[in-house]
């Protein structure tokens, strides 16, 4: 690497010393991309990725649990509509504002910095979520602990991203967004015992779903101090020494692991190192720019969001609505879709590295919105029952779980590096806005009602815009697959 700007005195590059920006030609992105899979990317792994899974847990609890928080006894007053919907709501909210705060503040401070403290709001908001006396209470949590985990989806995937090697980069994005069904299926186990009242009394046994939750949150915590700050953001915002030393001991650890020396890097780049970006530097670069990307981007956070918000949060009251299942058996209905939407990224997502990103996109959308579209005819004509049911959308989310982690993949490596965390950040709160938070309160309108009609439209819903975010794919997804992200997006850093 070489540095064609002066230094000052001192210890300039070291972490968190201030630093005059220069211009740098560096191979540290290239060295990173012919990485082979290690011991070490399976920490950055684990310490980033399994919050998702508690995600997933949240998520599937609540669900299960809405109809034993509307019984006499629970501890709360408070209706399954009101979990179902408003609440459901106001975590989506969260999430949305979590995500554009805490995205510019990852794109500005660092991703390290900000996935520490994301999952820390996210625990403290679970923890005060258990201890809930009414139903202001329950509501202002879970709206804070969406706004947690709206951070954490933007610190996360741009630092996995910057910090897996391309040939490795689609499928385990992919599947670290999938492994939220994990979550979804330990959380739908979990309920079927906490919500049975002969093990726990009824006011209890909910709040030891969400006080596992924190639990989980501190191991991993205690893990994610193990991973690095990304060397990609260090080197534009003026600490490239720092970025060197991280690489090497990276590269020492590994090649002790193979038993043998890495291939030299095969590529160097110059950027200008900067401080942060401004919002109107953002906004020009992803809407004038990239605007065929921002449109994709939309598109597939829209489809995605109206579908699994809607589903995920009403799935337990359509149970008990048309096919009276007991509120405490729903978490195995809950497990075995769960599971299919486990499978999807498990099995497609290598995929998405060796078919590529526009066939796996365009095609996981398409057949889920179809498939769908199916389900909605059959359950409108009276042909299934709760288990039927049940392995339809285990079927149809097979396809959407793929479809769905593949919005995140896109929107965090197809835009510059300076604007990767809040590019997330934005397609996610704007597409879960429209689509996440109209999508509980209509489908616990549409639910509550006790009528097909109104069930099948909300399914109808949701496969037309899957179907749409699938069409839109088609013609504008990016080929990404293997890709450096510098290939894939310029820095705005870049020195022509």
């Amino acid at each position: 690497m070489s540095v064609t700007a002066p230094k000052s005195p001192g210890s300039p590059g070291e972490p968190g010393s201030p630093k005059s920006p220069g211009v740098i030609t560096t191979a540290v992105p290239a060295r990173l991309d012919r990485l082979p899979w290690s011991r070490w990317h399976w920490t950055v792994v684990i310490g980033l990725g399994t919050v998702w899974i508690l995600d997933g847990l949240e998520v599937t609890v609540v669900g299960n649990i809405a109809g034993r928080l509307s019984e006499e006894g629970s501890g709360l007053p408070i209706t399954s509509a009101q979990v179902t919907g408003a609440a459901a709501a106001l975590y989506v909210a969260g999430a949305c504002l979590g995500a554009l705060f805490f995205g510019h503040m990852t794109d500005r401070f660092g991703r390290k910095k900000l996935f520490m403290v994301t999952l820390v709001v996210y625990l403290a908001a679970t923890a005060l979520t258990a201890v809930s006396f009414s139903t202001w209470w329950f509501f202002l949590f879970r709206f804070l602990t969406g706004f947690g985990i709206g951070g954490e989806y933007a610190a996360i995937n741009s630092a996995i991203d910057e910090l897996i090697p391309s040939k490795y980069r689609g499928r385990v994005d992919i599947v670290i967004n999938g492994s939220f069904w994990l979550g979804a299926i330990g959380g739908s186990l979990l309920s079927i015992v906490a919500l049975n009242t002969d093990i726990f009394p009824a006011n209890v046994g909910w709040r030891l779903t969400f006080a596992l939750g924190v639990v989980l949150g501190l191991v991993i915590l205690l893990v994610r101090r193990n991973v690095p700050e990304s060397p990609r953001w260090l080197l534009i915002h003026g600490r490239e020494q720092e970025a060197e030393r991280l690489v090497g001991e990276v590269e020492e650890r590994v090649e002790a692991e193979q038993g043998r020396r890495l291939p030299s890097a095969d590529r160097e780049m110059t950027i200008h190192q900067r401080g942060s970006v401004g919002f109107g530097t953002i906004a020009r670069t992803v809407f004038s720019h990239y605007r065929r990307r921002a449109v994709l981007g939309f598109s597939l956070f829209i489809g995605q969001a109206f579908l699994y918000n809607a589903i995920t949060f009403g799935f337990g009251a359509i149970l008990t609505t048309f096919y009276d299942v007991p509120t405490s058996d729903t978490g195995y209905y809950f497990a075995v879709i769960a599971a299919g939407n486990l499978l999807g990224p498990l099995l497609l997502g290598k995929l998405f590295d060796t078919v590529g990103r526009k066939i796996m996109i365009s095609s996981t959308y398409l057949l889920s919105g179809v498939l769908l579209f199916g389900t909605a005819w059959l359950f409108g004509r009276g042909s299934l029952d709760e288990v039927t049911l049940t392995a339809c959308w285990c079927v149809v989310l097979f396809f959407a779980s793929a479809g769905a982690s593949s919005a995140y993949l896109t929107v965090s490596e197809v835009f510059p590096m300076e604007t990767r965390a809040m590019a997330i950040a934005f397609f996610y709160a704007l597409g879960t806005a429209a689509g996440g938070i109209s999508g509980p309160l209509i489908f616990a309108e549409l639910t509550k009602s006790g009528v097909v009609g109104d069930t099948v439209l909300a399914f109808q819903i949701g496969a037309s815009l899957m179907c749409a975010a699938g069409l839109v794919a088609a013609f504008l997804a990016v080929r990404a697959e293997r890709r450096s992200l510098e290939d894939i997006a310029e820095p705005l850093s870049a020195k022509a």
